[in-house]
């Protein structure tokens, strides 16, 4: 099954989805897949000013930690707290239910430097 047609990809397996103008952000089916179950979610603050590509939390397994990358620069206006008490809903729904952060990005175009689905699933295959 390919990856959310209407959704930009990161290369670390971050989704986004644009909204109003605001970036959601979570991570990929087969991010979720690769980490197993996901028992912890560290969700930065709201207020937070976030920079492409670098880390903003992480999402801890049972296996092991994965930094979350930001996949625009930003400030973070909203963030899935749901995940502080529900964290499997990572590996449930990753691409509904488990979004992480809602971004005001300080420029929208950066969305155009990501994946298209198609893009993304070429880059899984191969790996």
């Amino acid at each position: 099954m390919g990856s959310p047609k209407e959704l930009r990809y990161s290369k670390e397996h971050e989704w986004v989805k644009v909204e109003d103008g605001k970036v959601r952000v979570g991570i990929t089916d087969f991010a979720q897949d690769e980490l197993g179950d996901i028992v912890f979610v560290e969700l930065p603050e709201v207020g937070t000013e976030i920079t492409v590509n670098e880390p903003f939390g992480s999402v801890e397994s049972v296996k092991t930690v994965s930094e979350l990358y930001a996949p625009v620069s930003g400030k973070v206006v909203e963030v899935n707290e749901e995940l502080e008490d529900s964290p499997e809903l990572v590996n449930e729904s990753p691409f509904e239910k488990a979004w992480i952060i809602v971004v005001e990005p300080s420029d929208l175009s950066e969305v155009d430097n990501l994946l298209t689905a198609e893009q993304y699933d070429e880059m899984l295959e191969e790996a």
